[in-house]
C-alpha cells in the first residue's frame, strides 16, 4: 500500500513540475545586482590610498577621495622620521583661510577641506623647515547648486567658521564661509541636523528613505571628505533631529512603524554605540493625542516632534511638538511630563498644572522648531510664529505675521514663566518661516538665528511648507547676532532646514583609514507567508505602464512603481515552495507627515509612485520575483538573493 502512495506521490510530482516547466517557471530568472553602498565603495576606493613611495617634494595627491565632497583632497606622503604637518588652505583673505597641524608620524595622510569649486586652489604643506606649495583644481558646482544672493558682515567680529546648511527637500548640505563663497558640500542626500560628534567626526542623515516621504534608514558618523566611518541603522528610522549624551550614546527622533495604530513622529530612541536600543519613550503614553490641536493637527501626525535635547542638570529631555504648540519636557529615567510650554488653550484640565504662568510681556510660541536648554538653564526655541492662535477666528494672517527666535526662563518650583530674549519680530512677514528653521546658542549673548522656510506664491507670503503651498519664490536667512547686533547674515534663494557654524577642521584629526562599523538594524519587514507556487501568472512586459523597479541594496530590496489610487499591489518572493506576501499601499500615508491623503488631478490621472523595502533580516537564499496588481499575478523575470 506504501508502496503504491509513493508511486502515486511521484507522479504527481512530475506532473506538477513538467506543468510548472510548462509554464516557463524558473527560481533562474535574472539576478537583479547589487547596488555597492557607500561604506562598499569606500572599502575599494581607500586600496590605492598609500603614503609610501611618496615625499614631501612629489606627494600622492586624490581630489574628492571618496567622491561625494567634491571640495576635499587626500595629500599623502612619508617621511625619513616623525614629524608634524601643517597645512594651509588659502583663501581670499585671513577668514576664508584654514590652517591645521597634525601630529607627528611618519606617514601622512593630510586631509585638505575647503578649495574653492572650479578653482586652481593654493595649498602649502609645511614640514619642519621645508615647504611645499600644491595647486588642486577642483570642478564646478553642479548647475542646480544654490548661491547666496546677499552676504552682510560685520568682519572685526567674525572667526573663520564655516556655516553648515541642509536643505528642506532638494538641494545639497554644505558650507558657506564668511563671504558666502561655498566651502564644502556633499552629493548625496544627506537631510536634517548636521553637527560634529565630540570625537570631531559629522553626524548626518543615511541617504535611504526607510518611509516616505522624510524618514530615513539612520545615521552615518563621517568626516569632511564622506568617508563613514560609523553606520547606526534604526528600526523605526530617523528624521528631524539626534543628541549626542556624554556616554557617546544617541537620542534620536524616530518613529515606530509596527506600533499598528498609524502614528509618526511620536517615539524617541537611545541607541547605544553598538547601534542597540537601550532605551524608549512613546509621547501616546504621555500627553492625550488629541489635546493642543493646532491647523496643521492630523491624527497620524498629532504630536510633529522635531527636536531632542537633553539637559544634564535635570536629567530631562526636551521635545517639540509642532502639531500642538507645545514645547514639552521629560523625565529621562520615568518619561513622566515635568512641564509645557504655550497656549494651554485646547489642553484638557489634566494637562493645565503642567503649564507656565507668565511674568511679564510674554509670547508664546507656535509651530515651534528646534528646542534647547542654554547654560543658563533657558529655554531657546525657533518661533515659527503660525496663526499666533489655537483659535481659528483669531488667527494671524502670514502677511501679519512673524518668526522669531525667542528665549524663556522658567522657574519650575512656582510653576512661573518669563521671556528674557527674541529676535525676529521687528523684522516682520519678510523673515516668516511656517516650517522648519533653527536657533543656535554660541555663547552667552551670541545666538544664530535661522528663518530657513520663507516662501511666496505669486509675491504673497506663505502660511503653509512650501511643498504644500505651491511656492513660486523661496528664501532662508541665517543671522548671527553678538550682543543684539547682526554681525553676520547669509541669504539663500531656497529653503533651508537647519545650520550649524563649525570650523573646516575639528580640533583632532577626523580623518583615518579603515573599513567602517554598520550597527543597529532595519528589522524584518512584516509579511505573509504561505506554502505553495506563483502559478497562473503573466509575462513582465504586460505592466510595463505601471513603471516598475527592482534594486538590491546590499541590506534589502526596493521594489516602486506608478498605480492609480485604490490599485491592489502586492510582492511576491518565491523560494522552494514558500511564497512571502508583502503588501505594497498605494497611498500617501499612513507614513506622511504634513501631508495628507489627497491626490491632485495629474495623480488621480496618472497614479503615483510609491515603493517597498523589504529587508534583508530572517530572509537568505535566492527567491523569484512575482507582483501581483489587482489579482492580476505577473513574472519579473527577476531573482533576488538574500
Amino acid at each position: 500500500m506504501l508502496k503504491k502512495i509513493l508511486i502515486v506521490l511521484g507522479i504527481v510530482l512530475v506532473l506538477f513540475i513538467g506543468f510548472v516547466g510548462f509554464r516557463h517557471f524558473s527560481i533562474d530568472n535574472k539576478e537583479i545586482a547589487i547596488t555597492d553602498s557607500l561604506i562598499t565603495r569606500q572599502q575599494d576606493l581607500e586600496k590605492d590610498y598609500q603614503a609610501k613611495g611618496y615625499s614631501l617634494d612629489n606627494p600622492k595627491v586624490v581630489v574628492n577621495p571618496y567622491d561625494i565632497s567634491p571640495l576635499t583632497a587626500l595629500v599623502m606622503f612619508e617621511t625619513d622620521k616623525s614629524e608634524k604637518v601643517t597645512v594651509t588652505v588659502r583663501g581670499k583673505d585671513t577668514l576664508s583661510t584654514f590652517t591645521k597641524t597634525f601630529e607627528e608620524t611618519k606617514e601622512h595622510y593630510i586631509p585638505v577641506y575647503g578649495l574653492y569649486p572650479d578653482e586652481e586652489n593654493t595649498v602649502i604643506l609645511e614640514v619642519g623647515n621645508k615647504q611645499k606649495e600644491l595647486k588642486i583644481k577642483t570642478e564646478k558646482l553642479p548647475e542646480d547648486f544654490i548661491l547666496p544672493t546677499k552676504v552682510t558682515k560685520e568682519e572685526d567680529k567674525l572667526t573663520n567658521d564655516l556655516y553648515f546648511l541642509t536643505p528642506s527637500s532638494t538641494g545639497y548640505t554644505c558650507a558657506y564661509d564668511v563671504n558666502g563663497d561655498v566651502r564644502w558640500y556633499l552629493t548625496t542626500n544627506a537631510l536634517w541636523k548636521i553637527d560634529r560628534l565630540e570625537n570631531g567626526h559629522l553626524m548626518i542623515s543615511t541617504e535611504r528613505l526607510v518611509n516616505s516621504p522624510y524618514y530615513m534608514t539612520g545615521l552615518y558618523e563621517m568626516d569632511m571628505f564622506g568617508k563613514i566611518y560609523k553606520e547606526y541603522s534604526l528600526e523605526g528610522g530617523y528624521h528631524h533631529d539626534y543628541y549626542e549624551m556624554k556616554n557617546g550614546n544617541l537620542l534620536v527622533a524616530s518613529d515606530n512603524f509596527n506600533s499598528g495604530d498609524g502614528t509618526v513622529e511620536d517615539y524617541i530612541v537611545e541607541v547605544n554605540k553598538n547601534g542597540k536600543i537601550v532605551k524608549h519613550w512613546d509621547l501616546k503614553d504621555i500627553l492625550n493625542m488629541k489635546d493642543g490641536q493646532s491647523e496643521n493637527w492630523v491624527a497620524y501626525d498629532w504630536f510633529h516632534n522635531n527636536s531632542v535635547w537633553y539637559d544634564e542638570k535635570t536629567n530631562s529631555i526636551t521635545l517639540s511638538g509642532r502639531h500642538q504648540d507645545a514645547v514639552i519636557n521629560i523625565d529621562y529615567d520615568s518619561g513622566k511630563l515635568n512641564w509645557i510650554i504655550g497656549d494651554s488653550t485646547n489642553w484638557s484640565k489634566e494637562y493645565q498644572k503642567y503649564f507656565f504662568k507668565p511674568v511679564g510681556d510674554l509670547e508664546w510660541q507656535w509651530s515651534q522648531h528646534a528646542a534647547m536648554i542654554t547654560p543658563e538653564g533657558y529655554v531657546f526655541i525657533f518661533d515659527n510664529g503660525n496663526n499666533k492662535s489655537k483659535k481659528k477666528k483669531e488667527y494671524v494672517k502670514a502677511e501679519d505675521s512673524y518668526s522669531r527666535g525667542v528665549m524663556y526662563k522658567i522657574d519650575t518650583d512656582n510653576m512661573t514663566i518669563e521671556q528674557v530674549y527674541e529676535y525676529g519680530k521687528e523684522r516682520g512677514s519678510d523673515y516668516y518661516s511656517p516650517y522648519i528653521s533653527d536657533v543656535d546658542y554660541l555663547a552667552k549673548n551670541h545666538y544664530i538665528i535661522h528663518s530657513g522656510g520663507i516662501s511666496y506664491t505669486d509675491g504673497k507670503i506663505n502660511n503653509q511648507p512650501a511643498g504644500l503651498a505651491n511656492a513660486d519664490k523661496l528664501k532662508s536667512i541665517t543671522t548671527e547676532l553678538l550682543n543684539d547686533e547682526v554681525i553676520y547674515e547669509i541669504e539663500l534663494p531656497t529653503n533651508n532646514y537647519r545650520v550649524e557654524k563649525m570650523s573646516m577642521y575639528p580640533k583632532e584629526n577626523d580623518f583615518a583609514l579603515g573599513k567602517a562599523e554598520k550597527v543597529g538594524s532595519l528589522g524584518t519587514t512584516e509579511k505573509d507567508s504561505k506554502i505553495g507556487v506563483p502559478l497562473f501568472y503573466k509575462d513582465a512586459k504586460d505592466y510595463k505602464n505601471h513603471d516598475i523597479k527592482l534594486e538590491k541594496e546590499e541590506d534589502r530590496l526596493v521594489v516602486s512603481g506608478r498605480f492609480k489610487r485604490g490599485t491592489d499591489v502586492n510582492i511576491l518572493l518565491y523560494k522552494d515552495f514558500n511564497i512571502l506576501k508583502y503588501d505594497l499601499p498605494v497611498s500617501k500615508k499612513p507614513y506622511t507627515a504634513l501631508c495628507v491623503d489627497v491626490f491632485t488631478e495629474e495623480e488621480n490621472k496618472n497614479g503615483i509612485v510609491v515603493t517597498k523595502y523589504i529587508n534583508d533580516e530572517s530572509l537568505k537564499g535566492k527567491y523569484s520575483i512575482f507582483i501581483e496588481i489587482d489579482g492580476t499575478l505577473y513574472n519579473t523575470d527577476k531573482s533576488v538573493e538574500f
